[in-house]
């Protein structure tokens, strides 16, 4: 017979280990001498202790489920409950409870953790719901309807809630974008509608218009054109594909008439050349406001300049696109440099801008802590991760830093 401190072996070759609980059969051992079953068992338990320290190393450094660790401790405790080894069981099993432990804990953390991002994800819906359910209610139709389409496009890269929850949430969001939609559409149709009201007006104006135009009563004529052309602009514009047509059959007509009550009195030829002298004057003098460097300054000279150019009669019907032309493009740089200035100072632009900079450097901040936490865990699988989730957001935070400059932000 042959024994040492955690097992022996018989005369009948019956071999047998020690534990708390008394001596428990291992199997039999005919092939060879007693020391060669213990040592042949006890490498058999030095198996057990390599496979549980290979799970012990997974439980702490990998991302095991603890469904699958769980499975795989059972899976051993009946390998040592079978007691077919040579060795210290119960020292096995000290280390097999401590693992069921450690598995519990690291379950727990997962569930708080998942707790706090499906908290995270109910924040951050709640305040997408709030933010469209304020856009709902905007007149900036164009800009109201982009960052409507990208608050879609937010919620679904967030995960989802329970179902219920989730459901309440998207309900009240789909409500505000069908709520926003219905009202543009309103918006539209109504503009449509008194955009052809203002086409079938213009149309009788264009009418009127055209019948005068070979009208001889030079006096009588020329107020009601002028009578005309107060309507036409209180008509507000048509439709765009009509509004340049209508105008240039109105004009037109004018310049039928005019032009035939010119040819009558001749002697204003010599006038309406001065005229022409003096708007070219004029619009030399508003030539010199350019390039504008003081807005203010600019407009106001301009609104004299244009003053003094109202005040002087028409000039010869041929000079007239060239020189109107000349003021015309001094008066279009200026309207350019208001809506450049007005894009420069607009609060509400702004404001979105730093808004979205101060999403974006959160979601930055957020995600290089969360980077810290997992490397701290030796989780380096979702460290890795984040990482690649934090190069995006932080090249979107360089975009949107790039767009506030341009507020002089």
């Amino acid at each position: 017979m042959s024994s040492d401190p955690w097992g022996r072996v018989d005369e009948t070759g019956t071999v047998y280990v020690r534990t708390a609980d008394g001596e428990q059969v291992v199997g039999s051992w005919q092939a060879g001498s007693p020391e060669e079953a213990l040592a042949y068992f006890e490498r058999k338990y030095e198996g057990l202790v390599v496979e549980i320290g290979l799970l012990e190393k997974r439980v702490k450094t990998t991302d095991l489920s603890a469904k699958d660790a769980q499975a795989a401790i059972d899976h051993i405790r009946e390998q040592v409950d079978a007691h077919h080894v040579v060795g210290d069981l119960d020292a096995l099993r000290v280390r097999l409870d401590k693992l069921v432990e450690l598995v519990e804990a690291r379950r727990e953390e997962r569930k708080a953790q998942r707790a706090r991002q499906s908290d995270e994800a109910r924040k951050a819906k709640e305040a997408l719901v709030a933010e469209a359910e304020e856009l709902s209610r905007s007149d900036q139709w164009r800009a109201a309807g982009e960052r409507l389409r990208a608050l879609v496009d937010t919620w679904k890269g967030l995960p989802r809630l329970d179902r219920k929850s989730d459901d309440e949430l998207w309900h009240r969001f789909s409500h505000a974008r069908s709520a926003f939609s219905k009202r543009r559409k309103q918006h539209f149709a109504q503009l449509d509608a008194q955009r052809e009201e203002a086409r079938r007006t213009k149309e009788r104006l264009v009418s009127e218009a055209e019948a005068l135009s070979n009208s001889t009563d030079w006096g009588a004529t020329a107020a009601r054109y002028r009578e005309l052309m107060a309507e036409w602009k209180a008509a507000g514009r048509a439709q765009r594909e009509h509004e340049d047509d209508l105008w240039n059959r109105f004009r037109g007509a004018q310049d039928v008439f005019f032009a035939a009550r010119s040819s009558v009195f001749a002697e204003r030829d010599a006038e309406q050349a001065e005229n022409l002298k003096l708007k070219e004057e004029l619009a030399e003098e508003a030539e010199k406001l350019l390039p504008i460097t003081d807005l203010k300054a600019a407009r106001a000279a301009f609104r004299n300049v244009n003053e003094r150019w109202e005040a002087i009669g028409h000039v010869p019907r041929d000079a007239r696109p060239k020189v109107e032309g000349r003021m015309h493009a001094v008066e279009r740089a200026i309207q350019e440099a208001e809506e450049a200035e007005w894009r420069r100072t607009n609060p509400e632009a702004r404001a979105r801008a730093e808004g979205l900079t101060g999403q974006l450097q959160a979601a930055v901040d957020k995600l290089r802590g969360q980077i810290e936490q997992a490397r701290a865990q030796g989780n380096n699988a979702r460290a890795d991760k984040l990482e690649r989730e934090l190069e995006g957001r932080q090249a979107l935070l360089d975009q949107a830093l790039k767009g506030l400059q341009e507020f002089g932000g």
